[in-house]
Protein backbone atom coordinates (compact mmCIF):
# COMPACT_ATOMS: atom_id res chain seq x y z
CA UNK A 1 0.00 0.00 0.00
CA UNK A 2 1.29 3.45 -0.96
CA UNK A 3 0.21 7.04 -0.44
CA UNK A 4 -0.57 8.40 -3.89
CA UNK A 5 -1.28 12.06 -4.68
CA UNK A 6 -3.04 12.76 -7.96
CA UNK A 7 -2.69 16.30 -9.26
CA UNK A 8 -5.83 17.01 -11.27
CA UNK A 9 -9.52 16.42 -10.63
CA UNK A 10 -10.81 15.84 -14.14
CA UNK A 11 -11.93 12.63 -15.82
CA UNK A 12 -8.38 11.27 -16.07
CA UNK A 13 -7.47 12.21 -12.51
CA UNK A 14 -10.53 10.65 -10.90
CA UNK A 15 -10.37 7.56 -13.12
CA UNK A 16 -6.78 7.11 -11.89
CA UNK A 17 -7.91 7.66 -8.30
CA UNK A 18 -10.45 4.85 -8.52
CA UNK A 19 -8.06 2.47 -10.28
CA UNK A 20 -5.41 3.02 -7.60
CA UNK A 21 -7.90 2.78 -4.72
CA UNK A 22 -9.04 -0.54 -6.20
CA UNK A 23 -5.51 -1.79 -5.56
CA UNK A 24 -5.54 -0.75 -1.93
CA UNK A 25 -3.55 2.48 -2.11
CA UNK A 26 -4.34 5.54 -0.02
CA UNK A 27 -5.26 8.18 -2.58
CA UNK A 28 -5.57 11.96 -2.41
CA UNK A 29 -6.76 14.04 -5.37
CA UNK A 30 -5.66 17.68 -5.53
CA UNK A 31 -8.21 19.57 -7.63
CA UNK A 32 -7.96 23.19 -8.79
CA UNK A 33 -11.67 23.50 -8.03
CA UNK A 34 -12.57 25.44 -11.20
CA UNK A 35 -14.79 23.01 -13.14
CA UNK A 36 -16.13 25.78 -15.37
CA UNK A 37 -12.76 26.01 -17.16
CA UNK A 38 -12.01 22.30 -17.25
CA UNK A 39 -12.10 20.40 -20.52
CA UNK A 40 -13.38 17.38 -18.59
CA UNK A 41 -16.65 19.11 -17.76
CA UNK A 42 -17.29 21.30 -20.81
CA UNK A 43 -16.38 18.99 -23.69
CA UNK A 44 -18.65 17.51 -26.35
CA UNK A 45 -19.26 14.34 -24.35
CA UNK A 46 -18.05 11.88 -27.02
CA UNK A 47 -16.51 8.47 -26.50
CA UNK A 48 -14.58 8.80 -29.76
CA UNK A 49 -12.90 5.38 -29.63
CA UNK A 50 -13.30 4.97 -33.42
CA UNK A 51 -10.76 7.70 -34.23
CA UNK A 52 -7.34 6.66 -35.47
CA UNK A 53 -5.74 9.76 -37.03
CA UNK A 54 -3.60 12.34 -35.22
CA UNK A 55 -4.39 16.01 -35.73
CA UNK A 56 -1.15 16.28 -37.71
CA UNK A 57 -2.61 14.44 -40.69
CA UNK A 58 -3.36 15.03 -44.39
CA UNK A 59 -6.95 15.94 -43.48
CA UNK A 60 -5.78 18.77 -41.21
CA UNK A 61 -3.23 20.09 -43.69
CA UNK A 62 -5.81 20.00 -46.51
CA UNK A 63 -8.19 22.21 -44.54
CA UNK A 64 -5.63 24.39 -42.78
CA UNK A 65 -5.01 27.04 -45.51
CA UNK A 66 -8.74 27.71 -45.80
CA UNK A 67 -9.21 27.73 -42.03
CA UNK A 68 -6.24 30.00 -41.32
CA UNK A 69 -7.49 32.67 -43.73
CA UNK A 70 -10.51 33.16 -41.46
CA UNK A 71 -9.60 34.63 -38.04
CA UNK A 72 -12.88 33.21 -36.67
CA UNK A 73 -12.57 29.90 -38.51
CA UNK A 74 -12.18 26.39 -37.07
CA UNK A 75 -8.47 26.98 -36.32
CA UNK A 76 -6.80 30.24 -35.42
CA UNK A 77 -3.65 31.50 -33.74
CA UNK A 78 -3.62 34.76 -31.83
CA UNK A 79 -0.96 37.01 -33.42
CA UNK A 80 0.40 37.99 -30.01
CA UNK A 81 0.71 34.31 -29.01
CA UNK A 82 2.31 33.12 -32.25
CA UNK A 83 5.98 33.58 -31.15
CA UNK A 84 5.37 31.39 -28.08
CA UNK A 85 3.70 28.74 -30.24
CA UNK A 86 6.53 28.42 -32.78
CA UNK A 87 8.28 25.47 -31.01
CA UNK A 88 4.94 23.61 -30.85
CA UNK A 89 4.27 24.31 -34.55
CA UNK A 90 7.72 23.00 -35.51
CA UNK A 91 7.00 19.74 -33.72
CA UNK A 92 3.53 19.61 -35.27
CA UNK A 93 5.12 19.90 -38.71
CA UNK A 94 7.60 17.13 -37.91
CA UNK A 95 4.74 14.95 -36.66
CA UNK A 96 3.09 15.35 -40.07
CA UNK A 97 5.70 13.24 -41.85
CA UNK A 98 4.16 10.01 -43.24
CA UNK A 99 6.23 7.76 -40.95
CA UNK A 100 5.22 9.76 -37.87
CA UNK A 101 1.56 9.82 -38.89
CA UNK A 102 1.62 6.02 -39.23
CA UNK A 103 3.28 5.71 -35.82
CA UNK A 104 0.79 8.12 -34.24
CA UNK A 105 -2.22 6.43 -35.81
CA UNK A 106 -1.11 3.04 -34.48
CA UNK A 107 -0.67 4.46 -30.97
CA UNK A 108 -4.02 6.28 -31.04
CA UNK A 109 -5.78 3.13 -32.22
CA UNK A 110 -4.12 1.02 -29.52
CA UNK A 111 -5.23 3.39 -26.77
CA UNK A 112 -8.72 3.92 -28.20
CA UNK A 113 -9.20 0.16 -28.64
CA UNK A 114 -8.65 -0.15 -24.89
CA UNK A 115 -10.94 2.79 -24.11
CA UNK A 116 -14.40 1.22 -23.99
CA UNK A 117 -13.37 -2.09 -22.41
CA UNK A 118 -11.69 -0.02 -19.68
CA UNK A 119 -14.75 2.21 -19.26
CA UNK A 120 -16.96 -0.88 -19.08
CA UNK A 121 -14.79 -2.25 -16.28
CA UNK A 122 -15.00 1.11 -14.52
CA UNK A 123 -18.78 1.22 -15.02
CA UNK A 124 -19.19 -2.27 -13.53
CA UNK A 125 -17.99 -0.94 -10.17
CA UNK A 126 -19.36 2.60 -10.35
CA UNK A 127 -22.40 4.60 -11.40
CA UNK A 128 -21.01 6.04 -14.62
CA UNK A 129 -22.45 3.32 -16.85
CA UNK A 130 -25.91 4.84 -16.54
CA UNK A 131 -24.57 8.02 -18.14
CA UNK A 132 -23.61 6.38 -21.46
CA UNK A 133 -25.82 6.87 -24.52
CA UNK A 134 -25.35 4.33 -27.33
CA UNK A 135 -26.86 5.92 -30.45
CA UNK A 136 -23.83 5.84 -32.73
CA UNK A 137 -21.86 8.79 -34.09
CA UNK A 138 -22.28 10.37 -37.53
CA UNK A 139 -19.78 12.32 -39.65
CA UNK A 140 -21.14 14.48 -42.47
CA UNK A 141 -19.54 16.30 -45.40
CA UNK A 142 -20.58 19.36 -47.38
CA UNK A 143 -17.98 18.88 -50.14
CA UNK A 144 -18.23 15.91 -52.48
CA UNK A 145 -14.47 15.86 -53.10
CA UNK A 146 -13.73 15.70 -49.37
CA UNK A 147 -16.29 12.92 -48.87
CA UNK A 148 -14.74 10.89 -51.67
CA UNK A 149 -11.25 11.47 -50.26
CA UNK A 150 -12.38 10.10 -46.87
CA UNK A 151 -13.06 6.67 -48.38
CA UNK A 152 -9.43 5.69 -47.76
CA UNK A 153 -9.71 6.49 -44.05
CA UNK A 154 -12.95 4.52 -43.78
CA UNK A 155 -11.29 1.54 -45.45
CA UNK A 156 -8.44 1.70 -42.91
CA UNK A 157 -10.92 1.86 -40.04
CA UNK A 158 -12.84 -1.12 -41.40
CA UNK A 159 -9.59 -3.09 -41.71
CA UNK A 160 -8.96 -2.42 -38.01
CA UNK A 161 -12.38 -3.80 -37.08
CA UNK A 162 -14.05 -0.40 -36.60
CA UNK A 163 -17.60 -0.56 -37.95
CA UNK A 164 -18.22 2.34 -40.37
CA UNK A 165 -20.98 2.69 -42.97
CA UNK A 166 -20.63 5.23 -45.78
CA UNK A 167 -23.91 7.00 -46.59
CA UNK A 168 -25.04 9.05 -49.56
CA UNK A 169 -26.95 12.29 -49.01
CA UNK A 170 -30.34 10.58 -49.07
CA UNK A 171 -29.24 8.00 -46.50
CA UNK A 172 -27.92 10.74 -44.22
CA UNK A 173 -31.28 12.51 -44.33
CA UNK A 174 -33.14 9.26 -43.65
CA UNK A 175 -31.02 8.89 -40.53
CA UNK A 176 -31.24 12.58 -39.54
CA UNK A 177 -34.01 14.42 -41.47
CA UNK A 178 -33.00 17.82 -40.05
CA UNK A 179 -30.05 18.17 -42.43
CA UNK A 180 -30.35 20.60 -45.31
CA UNK A 181 -29.30 20.10 -48.94
CA UNK A 182 -25.69 21.19 -48.36
CA UNK A 183 -24.81 17.82 -46.79
CA UNK A 184 -23.59 15.50 -49.57
CA UNK A 185 -22.56 12.38 -47.66
CA UNK A 186 -21.83 10.84 -44.31
CA UNK A 187 -20.23 8.01 -42.35
CA UNK A 188 -22.06 6.25 -39.53
CA UNK A 189 -20.21 4.60 -36.64
CA UNK A 190 -22.73 2.37 -34.91
CA UNK A 191 -20.46 1.66 -31.92
CA UNK A 192 -19.94 5.35 -31.16
CA UNK A 193 -21.18 6.54 -27.78
CA UNK A 194 -21.69 9.79 -25.95
CA UNK A 195 -22.56 10.64 -22.36
CA UNK A 196 -25.56 12.37 -20.84
CA UNK A 197 -23.35 15.26 -19.67
CA UNK A 198 -19.55 15.21 -19.31
CA UNK A 199 -19.77 17.16 -16.07
CA UNK A 200 -22.08 14.49 -14.67
CA UNK A 201 -19.39 11.88 -15.39
CA UNK A 202 -16.77 13.80 -13.41
CA UNK A 203 -19.24 14.66 -10.63
CA UNK A 204 -20.20 10.98 -10.31
CA UNK A 205 -16.57 9.86 -10.15
CA UNK A 206 -15.88 12.58 -7.58
CA UNK A 207 -18.87 11.66 -5.39
CA UNK A 208 -17.97 7.98 -5.47
CA UNK A 209 -14.36 8.84 -4.62
CA UNK A 210 -15.51 10.65 -1.50
CA UNK A 211 -17.82 7.75 -0.61
CA UNK A 212 -14.96 5.26 -0.70
CA UNK A 213 -12.62 7.41 1.39
CA UNK A 214 -10.48 9.06 -1.27
CA UNK A 215 -9.36 12.45 0.01
CA UNK A 216 -10.14 15.44 -2.21
CA UNK A 217 -8.18 18.63 -1.57
CA UNK A 218 -8.98 21.87 -3.37
CA UNK A 219 -5.83 23.78 -4.23
CA UNK A 220 -3.45 24.92 -6.94
CA UNK A 221 -0.26 22.85 -7.09
CA UNK A 222 2.67 25.13 -7.83
CA UNK A 223 5.58 22.75 -7.60
CA UNK A 224 6.69 19.15 -7.17
CA UNK A 225 9.87 18.64 -5.18
CA UNK A 226 11.70 15.32 -5.02
CA UNK A 227 12.96 14.36 -1.57
CA UNK A 228 14.67 11.15 -0.50
CA UNK A 229 11.77 9.96 1.64
CA UNK A 230 8.81 11.20 -0.46
CA UNK A 231 7.62 13.56 -3.18
CA UNK A 232 6.50 16.96 -1.87
CA UNK A 233 3.46 18.54 -3.50
CA UNK A 234 3.53 22.28 -2.85
CA UNK A 235 0.31 24.32 -3.05
CA UNK A 236 -0.14 28.05 -3.63
CA UNK A 237 -1.68 28.28 -0.16
CA UNK A 238 1.67 27.34 1.35
CA UNK A 239 0.53 23.85 2.30
CA UNK A 240 2.75 20.91 1.42
CA UNK A 241 1.49 17.37 0.88
CA UNK A 242 3.83 14.40 0.82
CA UNK A 243 3.27 11.16 -1.04
CA UNK A 244 5.09 7.97 -1.94
CA UNK A 245 3.93 8.36 -5.52
CA UNK A 246 2.45 11.23 -7.55
CA UNK A 247 0.35 11.19 -10.72
CA UNK A 248 0.33 14.34 -12.85
CA UNK A 249 -3.12 14.57 -14.45
CA UNK A 250 -3.55 18.33 -14.47
CA UNK A 251 -4.43 18.69 -18.16
CA UNK A 252 -3.38 22.02 -19.64
CA UNK A 253 -1.64 22.96 -16.36
CA UNK A 254 0.70 19.93 -16.38
CA UNK A 255 3.67 21.35 -18.28
CA UNK A 256 5.42 23.16 -15.43
CA UNK A 257 4.91 20.21 -13.06
CA UNK A 258 6.46 17.81 -15.58
CA UNK A 259 9.45 20.14 -15.78
CA UNK A 260 9.87 19.86 -12.00
CA UNK A 261 10.56 16.14 -12.44
CA UNK A 262 12.85 16.33 -15.43
CA UNK A 263 10.61 16.38 -18.50
CA UNK A 264 10.33 19.25 -20.97
CA UNK A 265 7.04 18.44 -22.67
CA UNK A 266 5.78 20.46 -25.67
CA UNK A 267 2.34 20.92 -24.19
CA UNK A 268 0.22 23.85 -25.32
CA UNK A 269 -3.39 24.83 -24.99
CA UNK A 270 -6.14 24.52 -27.55
CA UNK A 271 -8.91 26.82 -26.39
CA UNK A 272 -12.21 25.18 -27.28
CA UNK A 273 -15.59 26.93 -27.46
CA UNK A 274 -19.15 25.69 -27.32
CA UNK A 275 -22.74 26.72 -26.72
CA UNK A 276 -25.45 24.55 -25.19
CA UNK A 277 -29.03 25.23 -26.27
CA UNK A 278 -32.33 23.68 -25.19
CA UNK A 279 -32.71 19.91 -25.68
CA UNK A 280 -34.06 19.04 -29.11
CA UNK A 281 -33.27 22.44 -30.64
CA UNK A 282 -31.21 20.95 -33.47
CA UNK A 283 -33.56 18.07 -34.22
CA UNK A 284 -30.71 15.53 -34.16
CA UNK A 285 -30.75 12.21 -32.31
CA UNK A 286 -27.02 11.47 -32.17
CA UNK A 287 -23.61 13.21 -32.13
CA UNK A 288 -22.44 14.62 -35.45
CA UNK A 289 -19.01 15.67 -36.74
CA UNK A 290 -19.18 18.34 -39.46
CA UNK A 291 -16.12 17.52 -41.54
CA UNK A 292 -14.44 20.59 -43.02
CA UNK A 293 -16.64 22.96 -41.01
CA UNK A 294 -14.68 22.38 -37.81
CA UNK A 295 -17.32 21.68 -35.15
CA UNK A 296 -19.49 18.94 -33.66
CA UNK A 297 -22.96 18.72 -32.14
CA UNK A 298 -24.12 16.44 -29.34
CA UNK A 299 -27.66 15.83 -28.00
CA UNK A 300 -26.72 15.82 -24.32
CA UNK A 301 -29.49 15.21 -21.78
CA UNK A 302 -28.98 18.78 -20.52
CA UNK A 303 -29.23 20.34 -24.00
CA UNK A 304 -27.91 20.29 -27.53
CA UNK A 305 -24.22 21.24 -27.48
CA UNK A 306 -22.49 22.86 -30.47
CA UNK A 307 -18.74 22.88 -29.97
CA UNK A 308 -15.34 22.73 -31.52
CA UNK A 309 -13.02 25.41 -32.77
CA UNK A 310 -9.29 25.39 -32.05
CA UNK A 311 -7.76 28.65 -30.86
CA UNK A 312 -4.16 29.02 -29.73
CA UNK A 313 -4.01 31.99 -27.39
CA UNK A 314 -2.70 30.58 -24.12
CA UNK A 315 -4.26 30.23 -20.68
CA UNK A 316 -4.66 33.91 -19.83
CA UNK A 317 -6.33 35.66 -22.80
CA UNK A 318 -9.99 36.61 -22.47
CA UNK A 319 -12.52 34.47 -24.40
CA UNK A 320 -13.34 35.60 -27.93
CA UNK A 321 -17.08 34.89 -28.04
CA UNK A 322 -17.23 35.89 -31.71
CA UNK A 323 -15.84 32.42 -32.37
CA UNK A 324 -19.11 30.94 -31.11
CA UNK A 325 -21.11 33.28 -33.37
CA UNK A 326 -19.00 32.20 -36.36
CA UNK A 327 -19.51 28.54 -35.49
CA UNK A 328 -23.28 29.07 -35.36
CA UNK A 329 -23.08 30.69 -38.79
CA UNK A 330 -21.43 27.56 -40.18
CA UNK A 331 -24.04 25.41 -38.43
CA UNK A 332 -26.80 27.17 -40.37
CA UNK A 333 -25.32 25.81 -43.60
CA UNK A 334 -25.96 22.24 -42.46
CA UNK A 335 -29.09 22.80 -40.35
CA UNK A 336 -30.87 25.76 -41.96
CA UNK A 337 -33.98 25.49 -39.77
CA UNK A 338 -32.20 25.36 -36.41
CA UNK A 339 -32.90 28.26 -34.03
CA UNK A 340 -29.78 28.67 -31.91
CA UNK A 341 -29.78 32.32 -30.89
CA UNK A 342 -29.83 31.60 -27.15
CA UNK A 343 -27.74 29.26 -25.04
CA UNK A 344 -25.02 28.89 -22.42
CA UNK A 345 -21.57 29.66 -23.82
CA UNK A 346 -18.33 28.08 -22.61
CA UNK A 347 -14.62 28.27 -23.27
CA UNK A 348 -12.11 25.78 -21.88
CA UNK A 349 -8.58 24.49 -22.31
CA UNK A 350 -7.58 21.28 -24.09
CA UNK A 351 -4.07 20.04 -23.25
CA UNK A 352 -2.54 19.63 -26.70
CA UNK A 353 0.58 17.69 -27.70
CA UNK A 354 1.87 18.13 -31.30
CA UNK A 355 1.69 14.41 -32.16
CA UNK A 356 -1.80 14.01 -30.61
CA UNK A 357 -0.57 11.36 -28.16
CA UNK A 358 -0.94 11.83 -24.41
CA UNK A 359 2.03 11.67 -22.07
CA UNK A 360 1.77 8.52 -19.95
CA UNK A 361 4.64 6.96 -18.03
CA UNK A 362 7.26 7.53 -15.36
CA UNK A 363 8.97 10.91 -15.11
CA UNK A 364 12.57 11.05 -16.27
CA UNK A 365 13.83 12.76 -13.12
CA UNK A 366 11.86 10.83 -10.50
CA UNK A 367 10.39 7.38 -11.16
CA UNK A 368 7.98 7.90 -8.27
CA UNK A 369 6.06 10.37 -10.46
CA UNK A 370 3.87 9.16 -13.31
CA UNK A 371 2.54 11.38 -16.11
CA UNK A 372 -1.10 11.08 -17.26
CA UNK A 373 -1.91 14.22 -19.25
CA UNK A 374 -2.04 15.79 -22.71
CA UNK A 375 -5.01 13.85 -24.10
CA UNK A 376 -6.19 16.74 -26.29
CA UNK A 377 -9.63 15.91 -27.73
CA UNK A 378 -9.66 12.42 -26.17
CA UNK A 379 -9.53 13.03 -22.43
CA UNK A 380 -12.98 11.60 -21.73
CA UNK A 381 -12.52 8.76 -24.22
CA UNK A 382 -9.12 7.65 -22.91
CA UNK A 383 -9.51 8.38 -19.18
CA UNK A 384 -10.31 4.86 -17.97
CA UNK A 385 -7.70 3.27 -20.24
CA UNK A 386 -5.08 5.72 -18.98
CA UNK A 387 -6.03 4.87 -15.40
CA UNK A 388 -5.43 1.16 -16.00
CA UNK A 389 -2.02 1.90 -17.53
CA UNK A 390 -1.06 4.17 -14.63
CA UNK A 391 -2.14 1.57 -12.06
CA UNK A 392 -0.03 -1.07 -13.81
CA UNK A 393 3.03 1.21 -13.93
CA UNK A 394 2.75 2.06 -10.24
CA UNK A 395 2.20 -1.62 -9.47
CA UNK A 396 5.39 -2.56 -11.33
CA UNK A 397 3.57 -4.95 -13.66
CA UNK A 398 2.98 -5.15 -17.38
CA UNK A 399 0.55 -2.50 -18.66
CA UNK A 400 -2.46 -3.55 -20.80
CA UNK A 401 -0.61 -2.08 -23.79
CA UNK A 402 2.96 -1.02 -24.52
CA UNK A 403 3.30 2.45 -22.95
CA UNK A 404 6.48 3.32 -24.86
CA UNK A 405 4.80 5.48 -27.57
CA UNK A 406 3.34 7.73 -24.86
CA UNK A 407 6.48 8.24 -22.79
CA UNK A 408 7.81 11.75 -22.17
CA UNK A 409 11.21 10.56 -23.38
CA UNK A 410 9.94 10.69 -26.99
CA UNK A 411 10.56 14.44 -26.89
Amino acid sequence: MMRVAIVGGGAVGFACAHALADEGHVVEVVDRGVPEAAASTGNAGWMAHMDILPLASPKAWANMPRWMLDPLGPLSISPSYFPRLVPWLVRFTLASRPSRIAHGAAAIHALNALAMPAWNRCAARSGVGGLFRNRGILSVWNRTSDFEAAAGLHARQSALGIAVERLDAAAVRRLEPAFGPEIVGGAFYETGLHVSDPRAVVDTLRAEARARGITITVGDVTRLRSKPEAVAVELSSGSVLTADRVVIAAGAWSKRLAADVGDRVPLDTERGYNITVAPGTLGLSRPVMYEGLGFVTTPLDIGDRIGGSVEFAGLDAAPNWRRVDAMLGRLKRALPHAKVEYGVRWMGFRPSIPDSLPVIGRASGDARVVHAFGHGHYGLTQAAATAEIVAAILGDRAAPLDPTPYAASRF
